[in-house]
């Protein structure tokens, strides 16, 4: 492939890089970075693959098809893998939203009528969820923490994001525990409403994520100096998003099923680079990792400080 601009012309060679990520809005700082062409810019030419489920990117970073998870992969399912595999993946950033942040990562989705308000409301009705053992765990530790069993008063529904709020609409199930931006456009729609806004993070942890930027430690050995780039295009890129969302949520019409008319609707993500996770951070994700243990499908104690990347892995 040929390089022909300014800012490729300097590249005495360009480092091939794989890329494995979903079209959701905890991604944003992917697009962007693409769009800003910040990996080429480095000398990085990004061989870059869409899944259609957080489970399809694990798998490929644990057999080493690819290099990096960008923003958006699976927070709860990167600890599974790493209880299975040790040592294969590091954790360089988390993605999500928080109360107190002002910024919204979920809500419980129900039929504008409905008498659903709360978990608590769901005994003897169906909850819909994002499909796979993420948020499979999560809906039942939220019926759990609503007083409910999980096996008995509520039947759990794998339900991909599209299908979601037609299945509220049509009343194929009672109610979703859904990812923006589903819930902002359902509302908008007038067709849904929000009994509950970010009730993950009421049950969880205050901010929650769901989200995680991966690499592998194969890439962070064999090749330090391109993982080090690779983390400081998303913390530029993150930067870029945080600062000025309205800017660059056009690109999300491009990489994600969400519609140009839509975009006025779009809850902004809480997005955390590699610089900036800090010890809420950390705790904030030890309590994830925490539920997926107490549900039984990990085994425990699993310390996600170990998890996350240093700067000295880096040369930082």
């Amino acid at each position: 492939m040929l390089y022909a601009s300014g800012a490729n012309a300097a590249c005495d060679k360009m480092e091939k890089v794989t890329a494995v990520w979903l079209p959701i809005m905890q991604t944003t700082a992917y697009y962007v970075a693409l769009e800003e062409k910040l990996f080429e810019k480095a000398c990085i030419e990004v061989s870059s693959n869409k899944m259609e489920s957080p489970n399809q990117i694990i798998d490929a970073l644990i057999a080493e098809r690819a290099d990096f998870g960008p923003p958006g992969a699976a927070a709860g399912i990167a600890m599974i893998a790493e209880s299975k595999f040790p040592g294969k993946l590091k954790v360089f950033g988390l993605q999500g939203g928080g109360i107190a942040v002002n910024r919204i990562n979920d809500g419980l989705i129900v039929k504008p009528d409905s008498s659903i308000k709360s978990f608590a409301d769901l005994k003897g009705k169906s909850l819909g969820h994002v499909p796979g053992i993420q948020w499979r765990t999560i809906s039942r530790h939220m019926v759990r923490a609503a007083g409910l069993d999980p096996d008995v008063d509520v039947k759990l529904v794998d339900l991909a994001v599209a299908m979601q709020v037609p299945a509220v609409v049509g009343g194929t199930v009672d109610a979703t525990l859904s990812l923006e931006p589903v819930g902002s456009i359902a509302v908008a729609s007038g067709k849904a409403a929000r009994a509950m806004t970010n009730p993950v993070a009421k049950v969880i942890a205050d901010p929650f994520y769901s989200g995680a930027s991966l690499l592998t430690t194969k890439f962070l050995k064999d090749r330090p100096d391109v993982a080090r780039k690779v983390v400081a295009i998303i913390d530029e890129a993150t930067d870029l998003v945080n600062a000025n969302f309205a800017k660059y949520k056009p690109a999300l019409a491009k990489y994600t099923p969400i519609k140009q008319d839509q975009l006025e609707f779009l809850a902004q993500p809480y997005l955390r680079g590699f610089k900036d996770l800090n010890e809420t951070d950390m705790k904030s994700y030890q309590a994830l990792v925490d539920v997926f243990i107490k549900e039984g499908v990990v085994a425990g104690p699993i310390n996600v400080k170990d998890k996350i990347l240093a700067k000295s892995d880096i040369g930082n």
